[in-house]
């Protein structure tokens, strides 16, 4: 896992190796700065394939020069294949397979690829750039662009400078949302390059493309008994574990209580030749702990267990790591326990497989439960559900009475599936719905309203929050994490399964359980889900309610365009005297107010 970096902007090599030192915690191990005529190419790694300096990068072959960031899985079997093609290596890496795949099959490497990406490969012969980034947006990829002129790297941070302006719409959208979804960014003028797309930059014209090389699509349910679906998913998830363990440093896996990890752990032990190392997070609420049932997994699948307990000092002393690391304002407090998890992991292993990306195929989360609910309630006619909203629930002032009125003036389920991922009620004066443009396909890709929400998750909420939670904790430490459940082949498996296969009668991730039988008794590990979330309404109304008092401060609250400050207040004031929960839009002002100071830090410097 590493950090890269390309520009044609006018730098030199040395402001360049500074950009690059605001995110050494990205690659540790070197640092490659290279100035190729009009064009200067950087790069930080983690060593994890090939640990010889011979892999450092930039990396040439011929014309071609890359920088690279991620693993590409399944690049044996792609070396294989150029070997028998011509080909010649001279070292063991990743890196080099894809180098040549592209000088071979030119974009149509990407369709041989398994594995998360983002790259830039310059060619200095025909004066173009090729980069892409992974299929389901596991490894980030910023971009700035601006009359010819660009900058790419894997964070913002070393693009800022003293010009760089806060974009309002970003603003807009995080405020509902809790984070910025591609293609946008926080800062005017720096994009995202969403997954599955590939951009090329002719260098003489001064011109960029961008064209998409994988989406999901259409689905098409195949006929196939449950048992056959089970094997057929057995053998893929066993393979998708067995690529994943691929590693020349030592290698462990997260393992909560959750059916997710538990099956990925399981099947990584009895794949590996020694006992596997297994981490697990525990929190001193039992309302949220799952430690206990973490601790029993690892006794039956025979690993080597460390278990940490999160504290309330913990949260605090992350809140400012999470400042330093995450680029832009990021609200999912499960931030905050990731980072202590992965601090105490690189302790033992630099590589982690995680259980992330389960719940978005197998229909794991709640919002899966909320959306049955709300077919039921859907048969009721529209007019007749908006005048009841109206009569019975126009005054109450709860956030449980913002969100049942809001369900009832809710139009169809497309509406209600967007409402679950930017909220019920917002505190803007007015919102932003220009950007679910870019995620519309959601409604056309399937005829089953599950199946859809549970695409708009994959498309919307994995990339933008859960993706961007594990790299930014996982490299805050120096740590990569692997996902089995994020190969495109288990992804486009599960689609086309029938929905009773993975969500029957309210019984959430059916063939996942049932897998996991193979390992696990099910009287372990059939727990009510408790997700990697933290006691956050009581901390707002406790340990952190100074430090909310001082941040979202009159000043601060009033520079915030487009925010109901009024509204604002009463909800801050009823949370705080235990009147209401309203701590998510707490915390997302709160963490923009950290987000603010670290902006105008570093474009002090710039």
């Amino acid at each position: 896992m590493c950090g890269i970096y390309f520009t044609n902007r006018k730098f030199a090599e040395t402001e360049v190796e500074n950009k690059l030192n605001l995110i050494r915690y990205r690659g540790p191990d070197n640092t490659g700065v290279l100035k190729m005529g009009d064009v200067i190419l950087g790069h930080l790694r983690l060593a994890i394939l090939d640990l010889d300096q011979r892999s450092n990068q930039p990396m040439h072959l011929n014309e071609l020069t890359i920088v690279y960031n991620g693993e590409i899985y399944n690049f044996l079997s792609l070396k294989e294949e150029l070997i028998e093609l011509g080909h010649q290596f001279s070292t063991t890496s990743d890196t080099e397979v894809l180098l040549h795949g592209y000088q071979e099959w030119g974009s149509q490497v990407l369709q041989k690829l398994n594995g998360m990406f983002a790259f830039a490969i310059y060619d200095s012969l025909n004066q173009k750039v090729f980069s892409a980034r992974d299929r389901l947006g596991v490894k980030p990829f910023y971009y700035y662009w601006k009359d010819g002129e660009f900058e790419i790297c894997s964070q913002i941070r070393p693009i800022l400078n003293k010009d760089s302006q806060i974009s309002d719409d970003a603003i807009s959208i995080y405020l509902d949302c809790g984070y910025v979804p591609s293609p946008f960014s926080i800062i005017k003028d720096v994009y995202k390059l969403p997954p599955g797309k590939y951009m090329e930059i002719d260098l003489q014209k001064g011109t960029k493309t961008e064209k998409e090389y994988w989406n999901l699509k259409a689905v098409e349910l195949k006929e196939i008994s449950y048992d056959e679906a089970k094997k057929q998913l057995h053998e893929l998830l066993i393979d998708a574990v067995k690529i994943r363990l691929q590693s020349d440093v030592p290698i462990g896996t997260f393992l909560s209580g959750g059916i997710d990890s538990a099956l990925v752990s399981a099947i990584a032990s009895r794949i590996s030749r020694v006992p596997i190392n297994t981490f697990t997070i525990g929190f001193q609420d039992p309302k949220f702990d799952e430690s206990k049932v973490a601790a029993e997994f690892a006794k039956i699948i025979g690993s080597t267990h460390v278990e940490t307990k999160f504290t309330q000092k913990d949260a605090l002393n992350m809140i400012t790591k999470q400042a330093d690391v995450f680029d832009e304002p990021f609200a999912d407090s499960s931030a905050l326990p990731s980072l202590v998890l992965n601090s105490v992991t690189k302790k033992f292993v630099s590589v982690a497989l995680s259980g992330d990306g389960g719940d978005e195929s197998f229909f794991g989360y709640i919002n899966f439960d909320k959306i049955a609910k709300f077919n039921k309630i859907n048969k009721i006619p529209y007019v007749i559900r908006k005048i009841i909203a109206k009569l019975f629930f126009a005054n109450f002032l709860s956030n449980k009475f913002y969100t049942i009125k809001s369900v009832l003036n809710t139009k169809d389920s497309n509406k209600f599936s967007e409402q679950v991922f930017s909220g019920y009620d917002s505190i803007q004066q007015s919102r932003n719905t220009k950007w679910w443009d870019y995620y519309a396909d959601f409604k056309y890709w399937s005829g089953n309203i599950l199946q859809r929400l549970a695409d708009l998750n994959i498309k919307l909420w994995l990339e933008n929050d859960s993706n961007v939670k594990v790299d930014r904790a996982s490299m805050a430490f120096s740590v990569e994490v692997r996902s089995p459940f994020l190969d495109y082949r288990v992804i486009e498996f599960a689609r086309t399964l029938p929905i009773q296969y993975r969500y029957q009668r309210g019984r959430k991730k059916r063939i996942l359980r049932d897998l996991l039988k193979n390992y696990i008794p099910e009287s372990i590990f059939d727990q009510p889900k408790k997700g990697f979330s933290v006691p956050l309404a009581k901390w707002i109304r406790e340990d952190l309610k100074d430090d909310i008092l001082f941040e979202l401060n009159d000043k601060f609250l009033s520079s915030i365009k487009n925010l109901n400050t009024v509204k604002f207040k009463f909800q801050l004031n009823q949370h705080l005297t235990g009147k209401a929960d309203f701590s998510f839009n707490i915390w997302k002002l709160y963490i923009l107010s950290k987000w603010y100071k670290q902006f105008n830090n570093l474009t002090t410097l710039g």
